[in-house]
């Protein structure tokens, strides 16, 4: 694998713009330096046991068959349940936490000193905060919040066993309320707050609610108007402090603050302990499909998985600091917000407005939340890194020639040496430090999830943000367990091992042309299986199909992916049942593949691929890098708004050719490239509805969105 490593890394390499003699002199500096720095720097640093842990077998098929099921070499015999003996449940791992590390700070919230409208020169306002540092909540501290809260809970009627809804951003307050829930066995129903409103309707007449736990914004700007289309519903717990009247609320339908709740719960009161099997979260996915699915995820499926994942994260203990920021309703931050919770780390909370100095919240001159965090740990979908990576690149075009050969240089010379499996010291202080303070200057490592990881974006993380990026694939019903790539293994375009709680066969899938007898590697769809698996869908019958239990009894669930095993045991996703279009003549086109491959032009902020069965092409829809395509309009003398620019046909015309360029040297079949284009002038986000809160495309949502333009481009008009 390394020297393909090697291969592949060589072709992300950057242009170097230098005379070739000075080129030369600066490449026999490095040299020398090289190789006076190597052999100390070899022993003390430990590269040697990085380099062949990066080689070892990472798993093996336990059958001996090509098809596996595969299982992580640390884990040949028996998959892992759970982290420590008899912790087998979330409120006894709370527990064991509090007790272990009572002392340490556990969640933390950054004060809000100010707030501001700020006018910008197009006319809009944009609020703007001025923040404070964080105040933190001891793991003893959040341990009693907890357990009151859920007493409260009790007292004003909840059962257990009887589920219970949150709908609220990520904050301390949501983890507090989830354990209390843990706690009293009162399983927790997740909502995405960004879901429509008959979504959430349906999710929670679903599951019979009769008490919400949410923040008082989303209160007024989401929930207010469907309060009367849920008929049970009792109480709302608004997590946030200060008390406010509430006008407009339905009769029978009681409004208490956190604190009220905490306060009618500080008596003393008896919980029902949950068993292993009881349901802990209904987690309701937004799905890329129609009505959204409730996934029953039980106590001892959350254990497994955050036992797996903590495996994967070397020397994880209570001397870490987590950023949480991503959707606590998405099962990617739950679990890794618990992982952290079973360790002792800190917990600091942000927001993906707030999270970094640039960021949208805040006030130019102030701190944003990672560079008074410093957190060592993050986890992130790969949007938000591709925005991070765009960006770093943008400010690099505009450096002075000699910044910028230097960067180039030195991100060349990184490139080779990481592909030995070697680090850099100096580069790394002299020349990415600016660079790696974006996320507060002490990550040390980076979890991706939730959609596949461009190759280029991964190089460049590992390169300027100096960490290495676990690159994980796993689904709410799996827990988001699956696999998780190691630390040291720096190939790119994988997603790792299977974890140690799982084993992953590869089932062969006809229609697609995928067999486990493939050469060079075994291929076909990807069967999870494991005590991570979980109990499937909520009332869904039909759905339920997906999920197995073999003659050992244990759990399968078909992830509808389609993957494939490299020789020392890692996965690669190549593609997805459900993306694969056959085209008129008969060809298969696989959109994920077409999407994932020009997600990598520099023009492309976001693309969603669409092909009609009866039709012999196909067609996509394109959000445009706002930067790239001015600079193209100004080349081109298109003048305008960036909705005219964008309804140009000129513009798409040569949109198109850049695309296509950029198609024909990534390698795509004639039949696979796009051959008309629209290019949207609104951004993708979950607010749109077009993309979901992992920001995976809404394949159904966007065809309706872009009806008119499908028939224009298939139409010829």
């Amino acid at each position: 694998p390394c020297n393909v490593l090697l291969i592949s890394s060589l072709k992300m390499k950057l242009k170097e713009d230098l005379n070739p003699l000075l080129l030369q002199v600066f490449r026999s500096v490095v040299w020398i330096y090289s190789a006076i720095t190597f052999i100390p720097w070899y022993f003390f640093s430990g590269a040697g046991t990085n380099l062949e842990r990066s080689r070892q077998i990472k798993a093996r098929s336990v059958s001996g068959h090509p098809a596996g099921p595969y299982r992580s070499a640390n884990s040949q015999e028996k998959l892992v349940a759970w982290l420590h003996h008899g912790v087998n449940t979330l409120d006894k791992m709370f527990e064991h936490a509090a007790k272990k590390f009572p002392q340490r700070d556990c969640l933390g919230t950054r004060e809000v000193l100010s707030e501001e409208d700020e006018l910008q020169p197009n006319g809009k306002v944009f609020k703007k905060v001025i923040l404070g540092n964080y105040n933190w909540l001891s793991y003893e501290e959040a341990y009693q919040a907890a357990k009151c809260f859920g007493s409260g809970l009790t007292a004003l009627g909840q059962k257990p066993l009887c589920n219970i809804a949150i709908i609220c951003e990520t904050r301390a307050e949501w983890i507090v309320a989830s354990q209390a829930c843990f706690m009293y066995n009162f399983p927790l129903v997740t909502l995405y707050a960004t879901l429509g409103l008959t979504a959430i309707a349906h999710g929670l007449n679903e599951t019979e609610i009769t008490h919400i736990i949410t923040s008082k914004d989303l209160l007024q700007q989401r929930l207010k108007d469907i309060l009367c289309d849920v008929p049970r519903l009792q109480y709302i717990i608004v997590v946030d402090s200060k008390p406010t009247t509430w006008k407009d609320i339905p009769r029978g339908i009681t409004v208490y603050s956190m604190d009220t709740v905490k306060e009618i719960g500080s008596k003393p009161e008896n919980s029902k302990q949950p068993q292993t099997s009881d349901i802990a979260v209904i987690m309701y996915t937004s799905g890329s499909t129609g009505i959204p699915k409730g996934v029953m995820i039980s106590h001892g499926n959350i254990i497994a998985g955050i036992t797996g994942m903590a495996e994967r994260i070397p020397n994880l203990n209570e001397s870490d600091t987590y950023i949480g920021y991503l959707p606590l309703a998405h099962v990617l931050e739950l679990s890794a917000e618990l992982v952290c919770i079973s360790h002792g780390c800190r917990i600091g909370y942000s927001s993906p407005q707030t999270l970094a100095d640039q960021s949208t919240k805040i006030k130019k001159g102030s701190k944003g939340d990672t560079s008074v965090l410093k957190p060592t740990l993050m986890a992130a979908v790969p949007e938000i890194m591709d925005r991070i990576y765009k960006n770093v690149m943008t400010k690099v075009e505009e450096m002075s020639k000699f910044q910028k050969t230097l960067f180039v240089l030195a991100y060349n010379y990184k490139m080779e040496q990481i592909s030995k499996g070697y680090s850099t010291p100096l580069c790394d202080s002299l020349v990415f430090k600016r660079v790696r303070a974006l996320l507060g200057g002490n990550t040390r490592v980076l979890l991706s999830g939730g959609a596949p990881l461009s190759a280029a974006t991964q190089r460049f993380m590992n390169i300027c943000l100096c960490c290495p990026v676990g690159q994980g694939y796993g689904l709410t019903e799996t827990c988001g367990a699956g696999t998780i790539s190691e630390v040291w293994d720096y190939s790119t375009g994988r997603v790792g091992a299977p974890l140690v709680c799982s084993e992953i066969t590869l089932k062969d899938w006809e229609e697609g042309g995928y067999y486990s007898t493939d050469e060079p590697n075994p291929r076909g769809e990807i069967l999870i299986g494991g005590p991570n698996v979980t109990m499937g869908y909520y009332k869904n019958k039909t759905k339920n199909e997906d999920f197995f239990v073999d003659e050992n009894g244990q759990r399968w669930f078909c992830t509808g992916d389609i993957g494939e095993f490299h020789p020392d045991g890692c996965l690669k996703i190549i593609d997805r049942k459900k993306d694969l279009v056959k085209l008129q003549a008969g060809e298969y086109v696989s959109l994920g593949k077409v999407e994932a491959v020009l997600k990598n032009c520099p023009l492309i902020d976001n693309i969603c691929a669409y092909a009609n069965s009866d039709q012999s092409y196909v067609i996509s829809f394109v959000v445009p890098n706002h930067k790239q395509l001015m600079l193209l309009a100004e080349q081109m003398q298109v003048k305008g708004t960036w909705e005219e620019i964008c309804n140009s046909s000129q513009m798409e015309k040569e949109a198109l050719r850049i695309i296509t360029e950029a198609a024909i040297s990534a390698k795509l079949e004639r039949f696979e490239i796009p051959k008309k284009i629209r290019l949207s002038a609104e951004p993708w986000t979950p607010e749109t509805g077009l993309v979901t809160d992992a920001f995976k495309l809404k394949r159904k949502e966007l065809k309706t969105h872009y009806q008119e333009d499908i028939e224009r481009m298939y139409g010829g008009k």
